[in-house]
């Protein structure tokens, strides 16, 4: 009989892929609860001790240590319990020195049922246990499965073998469909442990995924010889990978390209036809977006570190290319270099540097005229000190000292200012301008004089008698006419009645008193106007 408990508690333990130890701790917690339904009025804290090679159980009172004994059932004093074990401390839990009488062949119905469903849920939670460690050691790694079920909300759930997992629908490749009882390869993102066991939750388009399949298929990278920096994945369309080697003299690209591509095609079977581009990373931003941009050319990339952001020029028969359908090129770009991109072609390229050209000029302009304005303020010192020179000018005018007299006593009120620019200084300036007032006042009064000297003559009486006031009018209007006509021809002056038609004894008669009638308005002094339109006819 002894054997045959030894027998049971193996392939118990063996089924429920427990250690020994645990199943035989179950089975005394479940005897401990089998004997206080059998003796209920004891009131003691109990504990058993079984055997596992003779099956032999032992039944022990267990006893709190404390300083004042007020139950003696439940509690020891400290002398008592050192008396049993020297460390034991105030607090302690110590079974006593003797066990207590139990006959286990008087074990009632309900004592056993009590002990069967302990061990049954204590070997439950050891099973949940177990298994949660289990897969607590697959977080982060890649486990495969079996399609179980498919849910109505389009989870999928997948069988591990001791534990199910689920995937729920945002991890899953939209271009992959599951049947049941399809073995997949999917990567452990949790585990949780639930009240029926671990919750374990499971995808296939996290990025992490890729990776792992990298370390498995290519063992420069599962070594560390080859180090994948940075992961961009669009699950089920197109991945970049961006990879380092940390050994000098190894090409990390076509490592994990493989010979003929069959690493990577490996790869790309496993994630059923996903693109996968394999870059070289640089620690250089400029170099390394022109390496993710690929397949298309870069001809130029503008950093601006402030705003994170990266302008990338492109040839304009490469636009498309560099952009992707839908964006997807540039997009996994930008998550791969970790920048924002703005991809501009050559030509708008061109339009951007010359707006930027014109907006620089326009920025110089206006500091040119700002830097004007400010050395204009700072000149306003210099120009007042002109205006009081000139007004110091002004003011000399009216003094009838002798020059030197008047700079003499103008000198010292003046005060020296010096601008940034090599000019004159103000008392030198006032000076100057004084001089060469006073020579061009007298100057002026010399010629004045001279001019007036000349032009008068002296005049005898006779001619003084002749010299009419007419005389001078006609003299005066000939040279006028002389002045604005000098060169035309003489032509005949055409009278107001010049065009009518005139009997011939008019014309005679004007004709021979035309010389009396001019002496006579030349005598009385009237008609000067047209004795003198007679005279210029007659010079006609």
């Amino acid at each position: 009989m002894k054997s045959d408990f030894l027998i049971a508690l193996t392939q118990l333990a063996a089924e429920r892929h427990l250690p020994k130890e645990q199943v035989l701790q179950a089975i005394e917690v479940a005897l401990a609860s089998a004997f206080k339904k059998d003796n209920p009025a004891a009131g003691q804290n109990i504990t058993v001790t079984l055997n596992p090679n003779t099956g032999d159980v032992s039944v022990f009172a267990l006893k709190t240590v404390v300083e004042d004994v007020e139950n003696p059932v439940r509690e020891i004093t400290l002398q008592e319990a050192q008396a049993i074990k020297k460390n034991v401390a105030l607090g302690d839990e110590l079974a006593a020195d003797e066990p207590l009488k139990y006959d286990d062949r008087y074990v009632s119905r309900i004592a056993a049922q009590t002990a069967k469903q302990v061990i049954l849920q204590r070997l439950r939670e050891a099973e949940r246990e177990l298994l949660y460690e289990e897969f607590l050691q697959h977080r982060d790694d890649i486990i495969t499965g079996v399609v179980e079920q498919l849910e109505p909300n389009r989870s999928v759930l997948l069988d591990m073998g001791r534990a199910q997992a689920i995937m729920p629908s945002d991890e899953q490749v939209p271009t992959e469909r599951y049947k049941k009882g399809q073995r997949i390869k999917v990567y452990v993102l949790d585990v949780r442990n639930g009240p029926k066991g671990p919750d374990i939750l499971v995808s296939r388009s996290d990025r992490n995924m890729l990776k792992r399949l990298f370390e498995i298929e290519v063992p420069e990278v599962y070594n560390g010889t080859v180090e994948i920096k940075a992961i961009s994945r669009d699950a089920g369309f197109r991945s970049k990978v961006a990879v380092h080697a940390t050994q000098d003299g190894v090409d990390p690209v076509g490592a994990c390209i493989g010979l003929r591509g069959n690493r990577i095609q490996s790869i790309v079977n496993e994630l059923q036809g996903e693109k996968i581009d394999v870059v070289p990373w640089e620690a250089d931003p400029r170099a390394f977006i022109a390496k993710a941009i690929s397949p298309s050319e870069v001809v130029h990339v503008e950093l601006a570190p402030e705003e994170q952001t990266a302008i990338v020029v492109v040839p304009d028969r490469q636009l498309s290319l560099a952009i992707g359908k839908e964006g997807q090129n540039a997009r996994l770009a930008a998550r791969l270099v970790g920048w924002r991109l703005d991809i501009k072609g050559l030509t708008e390229w061109e339009e951007i540097k010359e707006t930027r050209q014109r907006q620089l000029e326009e920025q110089r302009r206006q500091a040119a005229l700002e830097a004007a304005a400010a050395a204009a303020e700072s000149a306003e010192t210099v120009s007042d000190a002109v205006a009081e020179a000139e007004a110091i000018a002004a003011a000399v005018e009216g003094v009838t000292e002798s020059p030197e007299e008047t700079l003499t006593a103008v000198e010292p009120e003046v005060e020296p200012v010096t601008a940034e620019s090599d000019e004159t200084p103000v008392a030198e300036v006032a000076a100057i301008d004084e001089d060469a007032l006073l020579e061009a006042l007298i100057r002026e009064e010399e010629d004045t004089r001279q001019a007036d000297s000349e032009t008068v003559e002296s005049l005898s009486v006779d001619e003084l008698a002749s010299f009419t006031l007419d005389g001078v009018m006609v003299e005066d209007e000939e040279e006028e006419e002389e002045e604005f006509f000098p060169d035309l021809p003489d032509v005949p002056v055409l009278t107001p009645d010049a065009g009518k038609i005139r009997f011939a004894e008019d014309i005679v008669g004007e004709s021979r008193g035309g010389g009396r009638g001019g002496r006579r308005s030349r005598r009385s002094g009237a008609g000067g106007a047209g004795r003198g339109g007679a005279r210029r006819g007659g010079g006609r």
